[in-house]
């Protein structure tokens, strides 16, 4: 398709709209139309213009959009005031920033949103209609941008649902069969933003950071599935940045948390039906009593579709004991026998479904909940490659080293790009997954990474999460408005408190550099500026949650 010129403020097929486009418009070849957006200097189309191929998933073609475009439907921008310039400039500024963020994938044939196993249970109606009428809306992250689209079905054809998380293609040979083994991790968009913003659930039931992940297998026509979630303790609790290495979580005390525990697990039930929660947090310290609410409330609901099973990931794994995971692996066997996989054949008859799934997870649903998961997709994966006769009796996936090398390095690569789309680094313990060993280099790697995360948690997630809730409709701007959420105005202790602290730390160390007169005049310069120094860090620290990014588009009351 290729886009007409930007006079236009509407949107139109070329068929219909090829007789009043003038000769001097100036067409671009796109790849997919993202959407549109309204922002203070008007409407913007979002359009994809460099595009990578992922592989191809049962014939159709998977791309990695690499590249996108905001077109103005306004030729200038001079009917805006400075103002309005800054704040518009400030939310391309932010849409840009979504979507920078590595891993939006698309398909023009084929819908990335569903599993093997939705798919295979639908309608023929079902099947007739467009990528967009039928996805699965908690995976297309574009939704907001094509509520235009959605409304004339002639456009259907060219708009793009996009899914973000990751997706990898391989094809693999084990016995010299070859066989396509694919990783495809759906992020939802409901409830979505950044760690420590965003914990918990909503009102609505949904969790945050919550993630999808399908393991696909093809091999001589057949086809074979296994599905994880992972997702937010799903229960009202926040851990909101306040400059401490690691905030303590707290659990309102004001809302009734079963409605909308309830809400998600109905939800889950209905998705994906019988449901193991492998909870992996601390089972002491400030995570504990996350834990203990967590287990209370599963036990109240009385379901027999929710079993619970709190396993504590540090306390077993400590000493760089990994091998124990094996316990967690052995204790859900039977549970994981029980609900099977997906299975059809050649001929497209369904051999086998998968009655329940895995919900996984941890404080941030990315570095323990990633290693489980490999975990129980391999175990599954074993099961369905000697099922379909690419694995002879007794052989196992360890033992094929070349395949093994893909599967390990892809799920860690899965994990890090969960980790980087919500807690802004790759993910830790990823030496691990690769490896199948803990190394004192993957120590050091992860406390490199937390370092990271812990900066831009407090002094970026700020933006990021404004980005997020623009991007996904959670903020809506008027044309021709100025932003106003946008020009709060930092206290003064943001800028007097470090300058001071700063002042401070400096005369300390001038003071020991250059001694005085005395030993007894040094010190008491030392202890004064020493004291000051120390004295105004105390208090930045007890005001922290004043010094860090804070969003400003949503309100915070709005995100707990």
């Amino acid at each position: 398709m290729r886009q007409k010129s930007r006079h236009y403020a509407k949107i139109q097929t070329v068929e219909k709209a090829k007789k009043d486009i003038p000769a001097s418009a100036v067409t671009t070849d796109i790849y997919g139309i993202i959407g549109t957006v309204r922002l203070v200097a008007g409407m913007y189309l979002i359009v994809i213009t460099k595009k990578k191929k992922v592989g191809d998933l049962f014939g159709h073609a998977i791309w990695k959009a690499t590249d996108v475009d905001l077109i103005s439907y306004k030729k200038t921008m001079l009917h805006l005031t400075d103002i309005q310039m800054q704040d518009n400039k400030t939310l391309l500024s932010m849409i840009n920033n979504v979507l920078s963020t590595d891993g939006f994938y698309f398909s023009p044939t084929y819908d990335l949103t569903h599993t093997l196993q939705r798919l295979a249970n639908t309608s023929p109606e079902f099947q007739e209609m467009s990528l967009l009428e039928r996805a699965d809306q908690r995976f297309v992250w574009n939704g907001y941008f094509l509520r235009e689209f959605s409304a004339q079905p002639e456009l259907h054809r060219f708009a793009c649902p996009v899914v973000h998380g990751f997706i990898v293609v391989h094809s693999c040979s084990v016995n010299g069969k070859y066989f396509n083994w694919i990783l495809i991790s759906r992020r939802s968009c409901f409830r979505a933003g950044v760690r420590y913003y965003i914990r918990g659930i909503d009102s609505e039931g949904h969790a945050a950071n919550f993630v999808e992940t399908e393991q696909i297998v093809q091999y001589s026509g057949s086809k074979a599935s296994f599905v994880q979630t992972r997702g937010s303790i799903p229960f009202f609790w926040s851990q909101r940045p306040n400059l401490r290495y690691k905030p303590k979580p707290q659990i309102s005390k004001t809302v009734n948390h079963m409605d909308g525990f309830q809400r998600h697990f109905d939800s889950q039930i209905i998705s994906y039906g019988k449901q193991v929660v492998l909870n992996l947090v601390n089972q002491k310290g400030s995570e504990k009593p996350l834990e203990q609410a967590f287990s209370k409330m599963v036990s109240s609901m009385n379901n027999g579709m929710v079993r619970y099973i709190a396993f504590d990931f540090h306390k077993e794994c400590s000493h760089m004991r990994w091998d124990r995971l094996q316990i967690l692996v052995d204790q859900v066997a039977p549970l994981q026998d029980e609900f099977g996989y997906f299975l059809v054949d050649a001929d497209g008859t369904v051999l086998s479904q998968q009655e329940g799934t895995f919900r996984s997870n941890c404080m941030d649903c990315l570095d323990r909940t990633n290693v489980i998961q490999s975990l129980l997709a391999r175990r599954s994966l074993q099961a369905q490659l000697q099922r379909m006769g690419v694995l002879h009796v007794g052989q196992k996936i360890e033992e094929q080293e070349k395949f093994e090398k893909i599967y390990k390095n892809s799920w860690a690569d899965n994990a890090d790009a969960c980790a980087k789309q919500y807690a802004g680094t790759g993910a830790l313990k990823t030496d691990y997954t690769r490896t199948g060993k803990r190394t004192w280099w993957g120590l050091l790697m992860d406390g490199w990474n937390s370092l990271i995360r812990y900066y831009r948690n407090n002094f970026s997630d700020g933006f990021r999460q404004d980005s997020i809730d623009l991007f996904l409709g959670n903020y809506a701007v008027e044309e021709g408005d100025s932003t106003s959420s946008l020009h709060v105005q930092k206290d003064w202790k943001f800028l007097a408190l470090p300058i001071i602290m700063v002042v401070a730390f400096s005369m300390c160390i001038i003071c020991l550099l250059m001694a005085g007169e005395t030993w007894t005049e040094t010190l008491a310069y030392v202890l004064f500026w020493g004291t000051a120094s120390i004295g105004t860090g105390f208090i930045i620290l007890y005001n922290g949650k004043d010094f860090v990014d804070s969003p400003k588009l949503v309100q915070k009351e709005k995100m707990d």
